[in-house]
């Protein structure tokens, strides 16, 4: 993947030298914290340590307590290239909802932040942990990010590369942008009103999300930013984190009932199409079977 360090980095919040802590999580479903990747791999875990399939139990809420980790310092050389990425990457997507969202949808886009921290901090959904993993927060429109995830997004998921690592950030950023069409303010009326169907409304969110993030790869590669390798990299990242490849990992068996995210087959499919389009109209989850 190709990118330029250096980047303006007016949309980063970065809290890694601070002590975070205070609130609790708010397990209110898409009004406060979406259960990220990170946050289903913890699910995993806890699954596999308990011998109880929490997915069904969680539903599409909740996230436990942080894992306690090493982490590097703020000024060592490897975590300050890994937040140049970071921060090309955010910029890279922003620009480019900046054009396609008014073209596309006759919307005006407007920034999120991206809050780099370390274990624990505050935001608009209460208290995010790195155990939570990248996830955006509605409330105060920003991206939560431990920059610790990555190394679990290549060890524990099997998703190396930076084309993956940028996936899931696009894939958060792709959260904002539903937030602005309203798309999850209708989601939320639509949980409250059909409690039955907030797991499947939560999967087409998702998959949603994962479309736009192919909208952004698609430009991404016009420009010749990526080549065939990095669209690998993300289509693997998409089909690991699937809600039926964690499951059986978790339990041995899977249980479509209570997906949150979708099938990995469903997600690498609307990266896909993101990707081939790079038409928001064909990222319509919501008016598929």
């Amino acid at each position: 993947m190709r990118w330029t360090p250096g980047g303006d980095s007016s949309d980063i919040e970065d809290r890694r030298g601070e002590s975070g802590g205070g609130g609790g999580f708010n397990l209110g479903g898409f009004g406060g914290l979406h259960l990220g990747i990170g946050g289903t791999l913890v699910v995993l875990a806890l699954s596999m340590i308990f011998h109880v399939n929490l997915f069904s139990i969680l539903g599409g809420g909740g996230a436990p307590a942080s894992a306690t980790r090493p982490v590097a310092d703020v000024n060592d050389p490897a975590e300050a290239q890994q937040k140049e990425f970071v921060t090309a990457v955010v910029n890279d997507v922003q620009h480019t909802w900046d054009q396609i969202l008014p073209q596309q949808a006759g919307t005006p886009y407007r920034h999120a932040k991206l809050v780099l921290f370390r274990d624990i901090t505050n935001s608009g959904c209460g208290t995010a942990q790195s155990a939570t993993g990248p996830f955006y927060c509605p409330e105060d429109e920003k991206v939560y990010l431990d920059l610790g995830f990555f190394q679990e997004l290549r060890d524990k998921f099997g998703a190396p590369g930076e084309f993956a690592q940028a996936y899931v950030i696009a894939h958060e950023f792709g959260h904002h942008v539903q937030k602005i069409l309203g798309t999850e303010a209708k989601v939320q009326r639509l949980r409250r009103t059909e409690p039955s169907q907030a797991n499947p409304l939560s999967v087409r969110l998702e998959l949603q999300a994962d479309c736009y993030a192919g909208v952004w790869g698609h430009s991404s590669a016009q420009r010749n930013n990526i080549d065939t390798s990095d669209v690998e990299a993300g289509l693997r990242a998409a089909a690991s984190v699937g809600d039926d490849r964690l499951q059986r990992m978790a339990t041995g068996h899977v249980s479509p009932e209570s997906f949150t995210h979708g099938s990995s087959a469903q997600r690498t499919q609307w990266f896909r199409r993101g990707l081939d389009s790079g038409e928001i109209s064909s990222c319509n989850t919501f008016g598929a079977q």
